[in-house]
């Protein structure tokens, strides 16, 4: 569909503004336009990466904001980071990898195109392994990270819609993208691309050529962490990460589904680390819940499960489609994985097998993190085979 006249001014006037003020390091003094006035995968500006969110190996990167939806299905501007390989591009264009990232907090300066990558060893390691098959790459920040709004974390069709929208926006902007391409993710990024994978044809249009997807250390069924949830429960301190998470879907719900009123279930302690959770970046805020021996339990003021009919809530909030996925999913997971349960995954891979979904499962003698690099003497074949 074309953008109306309209709508293609305002795009243009701001993106020209917002560029030429990055060059010259002034402040950018406009009003910023309505989303709803704009397009699905129109690029509203693009920016200069900040250095340490280029990837090394990388060629003239850019940060770019575009038109996507958030909680509610409302519309929203967000942002990611583009990398492409060096040299020519291929007839056609490079063929395009979207990383989903795993978890970097739920504040505006984790960003993924402003702060770069949590985990940087171990991400900028398998980013360029993609980088040098071949693949430009496009790292969505998922909406509110980095831009206006509170993140929706772990709703997985935002996620996906954010992910599939900077493919849209990207291939739009550069013509030395190709159309066709895949997604993989870790963690948070994992759930995210396997998410993705079932609604990127649909939301892609007959405008993408989605391939398939990757995801490393799925977050599958953790949603169920959450239904015992209440005074004095969990009664001991669990890890930082996994206190942190929990905050952090707290707050996913909350900026989702405003009517649960979720600061009613929690008490004043609770409310404030709450409101911490929203504004923080993963590793520090894991340190400080550690250094206060936060346990979750000590936090509510009323069972969680008072929500009516939380279990089906939960489930269409965060829990990943078993079915309808019409390309190839691989899923790779660390058997020590502790961050994500690895029996939790398996089932979930054994349930798409059983609906016939196109799915492989490998597993490796690793953690969570060591998944992600771990998984490519697989995954690489596997997305190269996606392309032939």
């Amino acid at each position: 569909m074309e953008v109306p006249v309209r709508r293609q001014w305002i795009v243009t006037m701001v993106s020209t503004v917002t560029s030429v003020a990055c060059l010259v390091g002034a402040p950018i003094a406009i009003a910023a336009p309505d989303p709803g006035d704009i397009a699905v995968g129109t690029v509203t500006a693009v920016e200069p990466l900040a250095p340490e969110a280029v990837l090394p190996g990388s060629e003239n990167s850019q940060r770019i904001l575009y038109r996507s939806t958030t909680a509610r299905d409302e519309p929203t501007i967000t942002s990611a980071a583009v990398y492409f390989p060096p040299g020519d591009a291929p007839a056609g264009g490079w063929p395009v990898i979207a990383w989903a990232h795993g978890t970097i907090g739920l504040g505006d300066q984790s960003a993924y195109s402003i702060a770069g990558p949590g985990a940087r060893e171990r991400d900028w390691a398998y980013l360029g392994t993609w980088l040098k098959q071949g693949y430009a790459i496009v790292a969505a920040d998922y909406a509110g990270l980095g831009t206006p709004g509170d993140h929706p974390y772990l709703n997985g069709k935002v996620e996906a819609h954010n992910v599939v929208d900077a493919v849209k926006a990207a291939t739009r902007q550069y013509s030395s993208l190709a159309k066709k391409w895949a997604v993989v993710g870790q963690s948070q990024g994992g759930g995210a691309a396997v998410t993705t994978a079932r609604y990127a044809t649909e939301f892609g249009g007959p405008e993408l050529d989605y391939r398939g997807a990757v995801g490393t250390g799925v977050p599958a069924y953790i949603e169920h962490i959450l239904l015992p949830l209440g005074p004095h429960m969990p009664p001991i301190k669990l890890g930082a990460h996994t206190t942190a998470y929990v905050l952090y879907i707290l707050n996913g719900l909350r900026t989702t589904f405003p009517e649960l009123n979720i600061e009613s279930y929690l008490n004043d302690s609770g409310r404030d680390w709450l409101a911490r959770a929203n504004t923080s970046t993963l590793e520090p805020f894991g340190d400080e819940l550690t250094a206060s021996g936060v346990v979750l339990g000590d936090l509510f003021a009323r069972p969680l499960a008072q929500i009516p009919n939380l279990p089906t809530l939960l489930a269409g909030y965060m829990g990943m489609p078993e079915s309808g996925y019409d390309k190839p999913v691989f899923l790779g997971h660390g058997l020590q994985d502790t961050d994500v349960l690895t029996p939790l995954t398996l089932t979930f891979a054994a349930k798409m097998q059983a609906t016939g979904q196109p799915v492989t499962l490998r597993t490796y003698p690793t953690d969570h993190s060591g998944a992600v690099n771990a998984s490519l003497v697989d995954s690489v074949p596997f997305v190269r085979d996606l392309f032939d």
